[in-house]
């Protein structure tokens, strides 16, 4: 299977809001991302990441159909070295690789185009299967950070992952 990363286009909000509007997703990530997510959702996001001076998220690809979401954020003041990823990817993709593509493929990106010396990513305690990603990605369980977040109310632990740009 191919997998690639591309820009967001505004055309991509219905294929967005099938794959992001799924419980199993919303589970594993932030709350900021709306569950039920709908495609006003879906359009508002869009809109705020072509406003991107620096291509900081992009859609995943698999085979040349949308299969999830990468990103990153720069931190500031003095961790302004540091980028944290996120991702999700669509169900239906889930076991084939896809993810653990996609975060090489960004890895590279923030290498080449940024000036970062630690990207990290931060796992709920369930989420085995993103750990098992991030490994094959070259990344290592830093910290376990007890009781550091709260999911469905549930107060739960957050396993930070690392990987130190050379």
């Amino acid at each position: 299977m191919k997998v690639s990363l591309r820009e967001w286009k505004k055309s991509d909000a219905a294929s967005l809001t099938k794959i992001a509007n799924n419980r199993k997703i919303w589970d594993n990530v932030r709350d900021q991302l709306p569950h039920p997510y709908t495609k006003k959702d879906a359009k508002n996001w869009l809109t705020l990441v072509k406003k991107q001076k620096k291509i900081t998220t992009f859609c995943i690809e698999a085979d040349g159909e949308m299969a999830g979401s990468i990103g990153f954020t720069l931190k500031e003041d003095v961790y302004r070295r540091t980028a944290e990823i996120g991702y999700f990817i669509a169900e239906e993709y889930w076991g084939k690789g896809i993810a653990t593509e996609a975060i090489k493929q960004l890895v590279k990106y923030i290498e080449k185009n940024f000036d970062i010396v630690r990207i990290y990513a931060e796992v709920f305690e369930y989420n085995k299967a993103s750990m098992k990603v991030l490994e094959k990605s070259g990344f290592y369980l830093e910290s376990v950070r007890k009781k550091a977040a709260i999911k469905n109310n549930v107060i739960i632990n957050d396993f930070v992952w690392v990987k130190l740009v050379e």
